[in-house]
């Protein structure tokens, strides 16, 4: 059953520390062969402290963490949608601690019957509390 009032819910504080295999791994299962992900001498000379994590990279986080305000059975939820927001490149080293609200709940008719649709706002900070990046993900329940 769907709670109505779930709309606002914050989840707790999640902490990643991005590991250079973690960001070598994503790169290569994307297929994306730009050195910046995979040779952290190059990451160096073009200014960074290591590799730097591929732009959809901050999906594993948000994959690991429970979505407040809703249950679902995942075998009928589809992926909906997905946005990322950068303030700065995520780096190997970092401590990324983020948080997921969920900011608008609403339901449509759809040709199998009622989609219930969920949109949650994840915010990634640094450990000194700077936003490094923000994203939005919708979650449709069917």
């Amino acid at each position: 059953m769907i709670d109505s009032l779930v709309k606002g819910r914050r989840s707790d504080v999640f902490e990643f520390e991005v590991e250079k295999g973690a960001i070598r791994a994503f790169a290569d299962a994307l297929g994306l062969d730009n050195p910046l992900y995979n040779d952290e001498e190059f990451a160096k000379q073009q200014g960074y402290n290591s590799l730097v994590a591929p732009p959809t990279f901050p999906w594993k986080f948000i994959l690991s963490m429970p979505k407040p305000g809703i249950n679902v059975d995942l075998i009928r939820a589809v992926h909906g949608g997905q946005e990322f927001h950068y303030e700065r490149p995520i780096v190997a080293g970092d401590i990324i601690r983020c948080t997921i609200d969920l900011v608008e709940k609403f339901e449509r008719e759809g040709s199998s019957g009622n989609l219930t649709f969920y949109i949650h706002e994840i915010r990634g900070e640094d450990v000194n509390c700077n936003l490094v990046f923000r994203a939005k993900t919708t979650i449709i329940d069917r």
